[in-house]
């Protein structure tokens, strides 16, 4: 059973069975069949990795047993090892109330299965304005031909999104914060409508992770990691996650076999490395990211600052409600000024790379233009908008860096 509390400043702790989930993180995955010594007299810390494409049986009556019971028992390659089920053991650990967890080779590649898990031809899915780029390509390139029908709907539109339900609707896809301009959604409303309906909801977690943000126990039925970023954190893998509520955990784990959805021992072996540290590294990621945003909120080139845990942010009431922290991911809004200003702040920063994903140990930046990817909303700006993910380097070093940009984005104006 679960159990909440407080926690020093008055949020909903993580525990759960007498455990934080910074504990959590650090046993989760390990069990004795994968990291102790068959005799019993000793073991090792991490779960090895298992390279396998052909299992070896003792017996043909073996072999044609395990065809029906092969999840987490030694089957072929493609369907995992111990060093896959490991991770997906801890990464279901992490969402109360979850069933497991299936393992693929990229984000997308998780939030496509997850999805091809439960639409049909004929079937209809709301999804949020404010969806990462792929995910809304994925919709208009592969869902539409397929016959399934995508209708995008406003992140702010809470538990108004009962008026866009009918009988076609089968799925809700959420994500909250929205990519690049961070609107928090109201997931315990649109859970409800979409219970009332037997309607699926599915979750982009990547900002905030199972640490900051419980998605099932939320009631979301799937919710999705892009792990190759928080969850690995060293900006060295490609990996995605689906974590499943009891009722959809059949469909999931039948679709991504038919599909031939995999993931990488080695990779898994270097994700679940990067789990260990995540509590620490979420924790740093987000006094950094506050700092800078803090900073870049006084300064009078910067018209807004999009990081959720800021009162000026599309939807922090629901921040403080419904998270439990913050990560190192957000975006700014130049105060006027050109697309030319821009290029020349982002080309000259020395302690940000310029670069997609985010997540690792290092700051990024990237231009956006949130304007260009809407479909249900009208997203308007002062000036050209840029996405910062801060690392973990120290923050005066990053703040001296943003200030010379901004001192270029002057001369440009």
């Amino acid at each position: 059973m679960r159990s909440i509390g407080k926690d020093s400043k008055g949020r909903e702790s993580k525990v759960r069975d007498g455990r934080d989930d910074a504990t959590r993180l650090v046993q989760a995955g390990r069990r004795p069949e994968w990291t102790r010594d068959p005799s019993g007299t000793g073991g090792i810390v991490n779960p090895p990795v298992w390279r396998a494409s052909t299992i070896l049986y003792d017996s043909v009556a073996e072999m044609r047993a395990r065809v029906h019971d092969t999840h987490e028992r030694l089957f072929y390659g493609r369907r995992g090892t111990p060093t896959n089920w490991s991770l997906a053991d801890a990464l279901t650990e992490l969402e109360p109330g979850a069933e497991g967890t299936m393992l693929y080779p990229s984000g997308v590649a998780a939030i496509a299965c997850a999805l091809l898990s439960v639409l049909k031809p004929g079937d209809e899915l709301l999804m949020v304005d404010s969806t990462y780029d792929p995910t809304r390509a994925f919709c208009e390139n592969i869902l539409r031909p397929m016959g399934i029908a995508t209708v995008y709907y406003d992140p702010l539109l809470g538990a108004g999104i009962e008026a866009l339900l009918n009988e076609r609707t089968r799925a809700i896809f959420m994500e909250s914060p929205g990519s690049l301009t961070f609107e928090v959604q109201d997931v315990p409303a649109i859970v409800a409508a979409a219970k009332a309906r037997g309607i699926v909801t599915l979750i982009d977690n990547t900002w905030a992770t199972p640490l900051y943000f419980k998605a099932i126990g939320h009631g979301v039925d799937l919710s999705i990691l892009a792990c190759t970023k928080y969850i690995a954190g060293h900006s060295d893998l490609m990996m995605g996650s689906v974590t499943a509520a009891p009722a959809l955990w059949p469909a999931l784990r039948r679709n991504a076999y038919a599909l031939g959805q995999t993931a990488s021992p080695d990779d898994c072996y270097l994700a679940a490395r990067g789990l260990r540290t995540l509590a620490v590294r979420l924790e740093q990621h987000q006094a950094g990211a506050l700092a800078v945003a803090r900073w870049l909120e006084q300064q009078p080139e910067v018209a807004r600052v999009l990081h959720p845990a800021l009162p000026g942010c599309p939807g922090h009431h629901l921040w403080q409600r419904d998270f439990l922290g913050a990560s190192g991911l957000f975006s700014f809004v130049l105060n006027g000024g050109s697309d030319a200003g821009r290029v020349a702040l982002l080309d000259g920063l020395q302690h940000f790379g310029l670069g997609y994903s985010w997540g690792g140990y290092e700051s990024l930046a990237l231009p956006c233009d949130p304007q260009n990817y809407r479909s249900a909303t009208h997203w308007k700006a002062e000036g050209p908008v840029i996405r910062l993910h801060i690392g973990i380097e120290h923050t005066d070093d990053l703040i001296a860096d943003l200030a010379a940009g901004l001192s270029r984005f002057r001369e440009h104006a």
